[in-house]
């Protein structure tokens, strides 16, 4: 059984030639390729154009959200940036409270206590005032009791110059000495 291939190549004429073209053979290649294009046109290149535009799509989608995406973080990036900076200004505030509160409260224990040590300077005055006048009132008592008792004894004596007088009155105030 030989095939029809077996017969053509025994035969002296090559069928197969790439440098003598065959025209039937031409038609049946053409034939073919034309089938191949409407099988392919039909089931093979409109599943693969499908799925080009599908994936056309799928990126095109994909570069929206990104898009969005950016400009959502764009968008809390700045709305943070503003958040800072309200948090920012509100602890210079609080900052600016608590020095106005510490400088006040400074002053007004400087203030507090500047009053309080004139109070206690004054009272320390009027307590010297006191004392002062309280001991000129026994140096007056005790120099008064002294020249009675000077009186006293001079009036006992009987001294006959006034030199002899002055000399026991001196002689008195000696021993008494003021103690």
């Amino acid at each position: 059984m030989n095939t029809f291939l077996t017969v053509m190549l025994e035969a002296g004429d090559n069928p197969f030639s790439l440098i003598t073209p065959n025209p039937g053979l031409s038609i049946w290649a053409l034939i073919i390729f034309l089938i191949l294009i409407f099988v392919l046109g039909k089931f093979g290149f409109k599943p693969i154009a499908d799925a080009l535009k599908e994936r056309e799509q799928n990126i095109a989608d994909s570069l929206s959200q990104a898009e969005k995406a950016r400009a959502e973080m764009a968008l809390l990036t700045s709305k943070n940036e503003e958040l800072l900076n309200q948090a920012k200004e509100e602890r210079n505030k609080i900052i600016a409270e608590a020095r106005e509160a510490a400088e006040k409260l400074k002053n007004d224990l400087l203030e507090k206590a500047h009053a309080e040590s004139l109070k206690k300077m004054s009272d320390a005055f009027r307590e010297i005032e006191t004392q002062k006048n309280a001991a000129i009132v026994e140096i007056k008592n005790t120099v008064g009791q002294m020249a009675l008792k000077v009186a006293e004894q001079v009036i006992r004596k009987e001294l006959h110059t006034d030199a002899a007088q002055k000399e026991y009155v001196d002689k008195l105030v000696k021993e008494t000495n003021l103690n």
